[in-house]
C-alpha cells in the first residue's frame, strides 16, 4: 500500500466484506455450537455468504449462535424476515443453501419440508 487511494480502496473492500454481518433487514442465523460445527455449520456458513454475494443481496444480515438444544437436527439455520415468524431449518447442507436463499430469503416462500420450528416474535 503506497498511496491514500490504496488505503481508501482497502477500506471500501473491508466495509463491503463485513456489511453482510451488520445490516438490517432479513437475518440468517446459523447454529455454530460444537454440535453444529461437527455437523458442517462452517461449510453452510460459507455457502450462505457465497450465495448472498452471488445474488448481490444487500439487506441480509448473517450471524451465528451457539447450541440451541436440537443437536440431532444440526446444521440449524434460521431465517427471520421483517414482520414474519422466525423459521428454523434443520439438517441444512451447503447444497440446500441456494434453495433456501432463493425460495425463502428472496421470494418469501417457506420450505415446509425442511422446517423444524416456527417462532413468533
Amino acid at each position: 500500500m503506497k498511496t491514500i487511494e490504496d488505503l481508501k480502496r482497502l477500506r471500501e473492500q473491508v466495509q463491503s466484506d463485513t456489511r453482510l454481518r451488520y445490516t438490517t433487514g432479513t437475518k440468517i442465523i446459523i447454529g455454530m455450537g460444537t454440535c453444529g460445527i461437527a455437523a458442517g455449520a462452517r461449510e453452510v456458513m460459507s455457502a450462505v455468504l457465497d450465495e448472498i454475494a452471488k445474488r448481490h443481496l444487500q439487506d441480509v444480515t448473517v450471524t451465528q449462535t451457539g447450541c440451541i438444544g436440537m443437536c440431532e437436527k444440526e446444521v440449524l439455520l434460521d431465517v427471520v424476515r421483517p414482520g414474519e415468524d422466525r423459521i428454523t431449518y434443520g439438517k441444512v447442507t451447503p447444497e440446500l443453501v441456494p434453495q433456501i436463499i432463493a425460495e425463502h430469503v428472496v421470494n418469501g416462500r417457506i420450505l415446509e419440508e425442511l422446517v423444524v420450528g416456527k417462532f413468533s416474535e
